[in-house]
C-alpha cells in the first residue's frame, strides 16, 4: 500500500454535474399559492422535502384519510405472509352497525355475518372508502378496532409522523383522533415507494361489489391523467381532505390538504400545488444507496481497503436550473482502523450551491473488515507512526 496516495485519497472532490461555463440562466420562482384549506403540504416524493406549506404540522382531525394507515398496515400484513389476500373475512356487528348501510357514513354496504376476500376489504377501503371494510379488516388483523389502532400508532412513529395519534381504523370523530397535513404526507409516500402493485389500487375510479358500483370520490382521477392516487376525506369537523399524488416526465410530487369547504375545492386546491409544483422544480437521485462511491484505506485490518457508499439515496430537490450548478465533494476519514462494521460512519459527502451547503450524508462502510492478525497490527502500527513523522 502506498502511503502517498493513501494521503492523495484523504479528501475527494467530484463535480456531480457539468462545469459552470454552461450554467443555466437561473428560473425566477414565484410565491407558492395561497390555497383555501386549513393546512397544506406539497411534497417530492423522491427526496420527502416539503417544498410548500402552510400549518403543515398543526394536528387536525384527518376524517377518511385515516384509511390510508388502515389500508398500509393491511398491506403490510400481506407482504409479511400474517394474512393473505384470498383469506375470507367475517363482518361482526361492530362493524356492520359502526360503518355499514344504516350509519349514514361511507360504505362498502356488507351484511352482518357475511364474509368478504381481505383483497376485496382492501378495495371497499380505499376506493370506496368503506367504514365496514376499515373495521371488518381492521379486527381480522389484530382481533378488535381498540388493538389496530394501537399498531396504527406504533406505525406512525416508525414513519416519523410525529403529529399523529390514531383511535379506530376509519376516522370518525373522537378528540384524541389526529393527523397532520405534512404527517399524511410521510404515509403517502411510504404507501408509493414500498408497494408498488397495491398502490394501483388508488388509481382505480370504481370498484364493483356484490353488484354495488361506487367511484372513487378522487375526482382528479378523471381531471389530471397524471394523478394516480390516494385518498380523500370528510366529516364536519375536518373539512373535505385530499392527499393526492401525480407523475409528470419522471418526477412525482405528492400533496397533502386539510379543510376546504368542497369536493370540488380540494381538488382545485390540490391542482393548484401539483401545477406549482411540477411548473418551478425538479428533483433528482445523484446516488443510489448501498452504491460503492470510494475505497477507503483499511489499517490493522484483514483487508487493506473497505468500501465506502451511502446508507440512503441522495437525492435533491430544487427549483428548476440549479441542479447543474451543484457541487458535491467527498471527505474520507484519514485513519481508518480495523475492526469496522458495515455501516459505520467513515467519511461525509457534502453537496453545495455556491459556498452554501445544501446537503451533507455521511458516507458509512458497505461492508465489514475484520481485525488483522498480531504480526498485521504491528506492521501497520509502524507504518501509521512514519506515516505521522511524515505529514
Amino acid at each position: 500500500m502506498n502511503i502517498t496516495s493513501f494521503a492523495q485519497r484523504a479528501f475527494l472532490l467530484m463535480t456531480l454535474l457539468v462545469s459552470p461555463l454552461v450554467w443555466a440562466s437561473p428560473q425566477v420562482v414565484p410565491a407558492p399559492p395561497q390555497l383555501a384549506a386549513s393546512a397544506y403540504v406539497l411534497m417530492d416524493a423522491a427526496t420527502g422535502q416539503v417544498l410548500v406549506g402552510e400549518n403543515g404540522d398543526e394536528r387536525l382531525p384527518p376524517a377518511s384519510l385515516t384509511k390510508l394507515m388502515t389500508a398500509y398496515i393491511a398491506t403490510l400484513e400481506i407482504r409479511n405472509g400474517k394474512i393473505g389476500e384470498k383469506d375470507m373475512v367475517t363482518i361482526s356487528e361492530h362493524a356492520w352497525r359502526t360503518g355499514g348501510a344504516g350509519s349514514g357514513g361511507s360504505t362498502m354496504f356488507l351484511p352482518v355475518n357475511s364474509q368478504a376476500s381481505v383483497d376485496d376489504l382492501l378495495h371497499g377501503i380505499i376506493i370506496q372508502s368503506g367504514n365496514d371494510a376499515s373495521i371488518a379488516l381492521a379486527e381480522y388483523i389484530a382481533g378488535s378496532e381498540d388493538a389496530f389502532a394501537d399498531m396504527m400508532n406504533a406505525t406512525a412513529e416508525r414513519l416519523g409522523m410525529k403529529n399523529s395519534h390514531f383511535m379506530n381504523a376509519t376516522g370518525l370523530p373522537d378528540p384524541q383522533h389526529y393527523s397532520s397535513a405534512h404527517d399524511m404526507a410521510i404515509l403517502a409516500r411510504a404507501i408509493i415507494n414500498e408497494d408498488a402493485d397495491h398502490y394501483a389500487i388508488y388509481s382505480q375510479k370504481e370498484f364493483l361489489w356484490n353488484n354495488i358500483k361506487q367511484p372513487n370520490r378522487n375526482l382528479l382521477l378523471w381531471r389530471d391523467k397524471t394523478v394516480d392516487g390516494l385518498k380523500t376525506g370528510h366529516t364536519n369537523e375536518a373539512g373535505y381532505c385530499l392527499v393526492s399524488s401525480a407523475v409528470r416526465d419522471g418526477a412525482r410530487m405528492i400533496t397533502s390538504v386539510f379543510g376546504t369547504t368542497s369536493e370540488q375545492a380540494r381538488a382545485a386546491e390540490t391542482q393548484k400545488l401539483l401545477t406549482y409544483g411540477f411548473r418551478f422544480f425538479e428533483s433528482r437521485t445523484f446516488y443510489q444507496k448501498g452504491a460503492e462511491l470510494a475505497q477507503a484505506t483499511v489499517w490493522k485490518g484483514q483487508a487493506s481497503q473497505v468500501k465506502a457508499g451511502l446508507a440512503q439515496d441522495l437525492a435533491l430537490t430544487m427549483p428548476k436550473g440549479q441542479l447543474e450548478k451543484l457541487q458535491a465533494s467527498m471527505t474520507l476519514n484519514p485513519q481508518l482502523i480495523a475492526p469496522i462494521q458495515q455501516g459505520d460512519v467513515i467519511g461525509k459527502v457534502e453537496v453545495k450551491l455556491g459556498d452554501e451547503v445544501v446537503h451533507s450524508a455521511d458516507l458509512v462502510a458497505l461492508q465489514s473488515v475484520e481485525e488483522a492478525g498480531l504480526f498485521g497490527r504491528l506492521w501497520d502500527s509502524i507504518r501509521l507512526f512514519f506515516f505521522g513523522l511524515f505529514n
